[in-house]
């Protein structure tokens, strides 16, 4: 077989096994990225590379499978913008956690969001209590969107739902 050919099936397979592993492993996932994820992702993108160039180390062989996920990067989100259905396959739907004042435990259960979570996301919304919550939507991203249903505070606000971080204070 050509090896450019090998690579380019090689590439494809592994992007992929990407695509469906991410969507199966939840969208939640997505807006956190913490530590342990990024070393992750570092590890995956170092364990696929060889999967795809295979022993070909060459630069055209590096370049081929960049050249592969590029295209195929590029043909997914074509599909997506023009299929409704698809888009909603590779992506899912966004999932109403709280609707007027009544959160919806069946969807928090499916995505895994804990009470303290959604508590948290509405506190840093100013809003105190889930009952004055109009709308709380996870979106496809992974964030959560809070819509207040106080017509004083009426407005849109995104909530990038992540881990516990250390903040650094610059003094002068």
């Amino acid at each position: 077989m050509n090896p450019y050919l090998e690579i380019i099936l090689r590439s494809a397979s592994v992007y992929i096994f990407m695509v469906v592993s991410l969507r199966l492993f939840g969208k939640k996932e997505l807006s956190q990225l913490s530590t342990t994820d990024l070393v992750f992702i570092i590890l995956i993108s170092n364990s696929v590379q060889n999967a795809m160039v295979g022993t070909d180390s060459s630069l055209l062989g590096g370049l081929t499978a960049a050249f592969v996920l590029f295209t195929l990067n590029f043909i997914l989100k074509q599909w997506m913008y023009r299929s409704r259905q698809f888009k909603e396959t590779i992506e899912g739907k966004p999932i109403i956690l709280i609707h007027r004042g009544t959160i919806d435990i069946n969807h928090m259960h499916a995505v895994k969001i804990t009470m303290d979570e959604l508590e948290e996301v509405v506190r840093e919304h100013g809003i105190e209590s889930y009952k004055k919550v109009k709308l709380a939507i996870l979106e496809v991203d992974g964030n959560i969107s809070v819509i207040s249903g106080d017509d004083k505070l009426l407005k849109q606000t995104n909530h990038k739902r992540r881990r516990k971080q250390k903040t650094l204070v610059r003094t002068n």
